[in-house]
């Protein structure tokens, strides 16, 4: 064990526990701690938004599947690139501007009062599915704490699992969604930094473009952006199921939240720069981490191709310093299981306690369930990371996938189609998520990422059910044409 690193793990710990116990008490009403009083800047909330994104696959999962299957693994990073420009110029303002007018400070409360639900099925359906996959994608998250632990301090998996999980869960449970925003700006940051320095500092050493080339001649990893087969169809089948995790964007609750939160629609537009920036930059960094490992490490597999960044950092750098960069992984992790398990909480405490269970409760008291709601969830999660079989990324593929297909079509449809009815967004989330679930228990994954299916049945049964069962509720009609004049001209509103 490294001492300077085990000192830096400690000091980044009593960090960010001093960040929840400074929110504690600021955190005193239900959108306080979920939402942040809708008071968060633009840095904060670029920062965040991005940062509870890029999970511990970023630094771990997307080199690890550079390393083992090539050049072809880019579409995937360039599918997310192309999905988050269009989430933040497509959702933001229109998210921002709606869950205002409808007082709405969770999504399954957005989607209930976007299409005035009298039965409250699309909040409750709507919650269940947050519940279950967060739980699935905190797992990953958790996962990916056990194997950084493990390789850096030679801690046993699952106690590494535990500690990581008692840290998030403190900060989070205590400080709520400022807590969350602010340590998400700090890990941001951190990420990036060392998401850049590292390909940079490590160039040389990695011998450059002729040894990468190199290695994977002799490692038989393809160097092609274009699949190797001979059938075009199938080449452009692999690349637009790699691409499809941009889909994903529109119906992660974690990232939406974080438009919702802002301080002003207006902030928004310097959110974005800020956001695709670090994107571009993020992605392009874990690429080439994922190429410079290929030539410095041998026969990497079995989920051992998920550490390449860890060993990177750990065999060239001084311990101090790597420690930092080391850190900064157990940032892209903790930046995302906090923001999932608020949102999971969310779920329980607003969209069910409150909505359901004790409508006059007070503002405390759902506070206080909404803090025990997250030790529960994480809890779960916990015991699923306890399985170190699955790899990170297969893990957040299914879970960013269910989102996606879920409710991806549900904010486009909520924010874009006035005539759309409480039915066919009903109809639509639960035939996307039944498809995408029997899409990958079939074992059609490897043929195409179920985001894909999934998401196409969504759109289909709306598109559908709005010729039958459109929207006629002039309420909900005259809403959303005030939400749309209050973002521009209505003459030069696309919308249908």
């Amino acid at each position: 064990m490294s001492i300077p690193t085990l000192v830096t793990f400690v000091l980044y710990f009593i960090l960010l526990l001093s960040i929840g116990f400074c929110f504690y008490r600021k955190s005193a009403s239900i959108e306080d701690y979920l939402l942040g009083g809708r008071g968060m800047g633009s840095w904060v909330t670029a920062m965040s938004a991005q940062a509870s994104d890029m999970s511990g696959w970023l630094l771990m999962g997307l080199p690890g599947t550079i390393y083992l299957a090539g050049t072809g693994q880019v579409w995937i990073a360039t599918g997310l690139f192309i999905g988050t420009v269009l989430n933040w110029i497509l959702v933001s303002t229109r998210l921002r501007v709606y869950t205002q007018k409808t007082s709405a400070i969770t999504l399954p409360c957005f989607f209930e009062a976007r299409f005035k639900d009298p039965t409250g099925l699309l909040r409750i359906v709507s919650a269940i599915i947050i519940l279950v996959f967060f739980a699935i994608y905190a797992s990953a998250g958790l996962a990916a704490t056990g194997k950084l632990f493990e390789s850096t301090f030679n801690v046993r998996y699952h106690l590494a699992v535990i500690v990581g999980g008692f840290v998030v869960i403190a900060y989070t449970s205590l400080g709520g969604f400022l807590a969350v925003c602010w340590t998400d700006l700090l890990q941001g940051a951190l990420m990036v930094f060392a998401i850049t320095v590292v390909p940079v500092l490590t160039y040389n050493t990695a011998g450059g473009i002729e040894a990468i080339t190199e290695a994977m001649e002799l490692k038989g990893i393809s160097a092609s952006l274009v699949p190797e087969t001979e059938k075009w169809p199938v080449a452009v089948c692999m690349i637009a199921s790699s691409m499809a995790w941009g889909l994903g964007y529109f119906g992660q609750p974690h990232i939406l939240v974080r438009f919702m939160s802002i301080k002003s629609a207006e902030k928004l537009g310097k959110s974005m720069t800020i956001a695709i920036v670090w994107v571009f930059l993020s992605l392009s960094g874990a690429v080439i981490v994922g190429f410079l490992a290929i030539p410095l490490f041998e026969n990497l597999s079995g989920g051992e191709e998920e550490k390449v960044f860890i060993y990177m950092i750990r065999d060239l750098f001084n311990p101090w310093f790597g420690g930092i960069l080391l850190a900064a992984i157990f940032s892209a992790i903790m930046s995302t299981i906090d923001s999932q398990l608020l949102v999971s909480s969310s779920a329980l405490s607003e969209d069910f306690y409150r909505k359901t269970i004790r409508p006059r409760a007070s503002q405390r008291e759902i506070v206080l369930v909404g803090r025990g709601c997250v030790v529960a969830i994480s809890t779960v999660a916990l015991f699923m990371a306890l399985d170190r079989n699955n790899t990170i990324l297969d893990i957040v593929s299914y879970a960013w996938g269910g989102f996606g297909a879920a409710f991806g079509p549900l904010i486009l449809f909520a924010l874009f189609c006035r005539r759309t009815s409480w039915q066919s967004a009903l109809a639509g989330m639960v035939t996307g998520t039944v498809v995408l679930v029997l899409w990958k228990q079939i074992g059609l994954g490897g043929t195409m990422y179920e985001i894909v299916p999934g998401f196409g049945a969504n759109c289909l049964t709306i598109l559908l059910l709005n010729l039958f069962i459109g929207q006629e509720d002039e309420r909900v009609l005259r809403e959303f044409d005030e939400v749309v004049n209050e973002i521009r001209p209505a003459s030069s509103a696309n919308t249908v």
